[in-house]
């Protein structure tokens, strides 16, 4: 029985196929891993996120207390 080089092709590049489909999991896999990772950490920071946020909102806040005083001092022209 004669060797099929046509079969033979075919079956090569059916296992590169298959260890293409096995490394595209792999990566995959690694990636849900790491954003899974990232996602904890994020929500892990959440906490000082919102610190800094009312932060800001009480720096805006004294800003324009402070503006609104020294209108009124300009208005007493001392």
């Amino acid at each position: 029985m004669a060797d099929n080089p046509v079969a033979d092709d075919l079956g090569e590049r059916l296992a590169e196929l298959e260890q293409s489909v096995r490394r595209a999991a792999e990566v995959i896999a690694k990636l849900r891993s790491e954003r899974d990772s990232l996602q904890s950490r994020l929500e892990a920071l959440e906490p000082e996120r919102a610190e800094l946020r009312a932060l800001r909102q009480e720096r805006r806040e004294l800003l324009s207390q402070v503006d609104g005083i020294l209108k009124e001092l300009d208005k007493l022209d001392l």
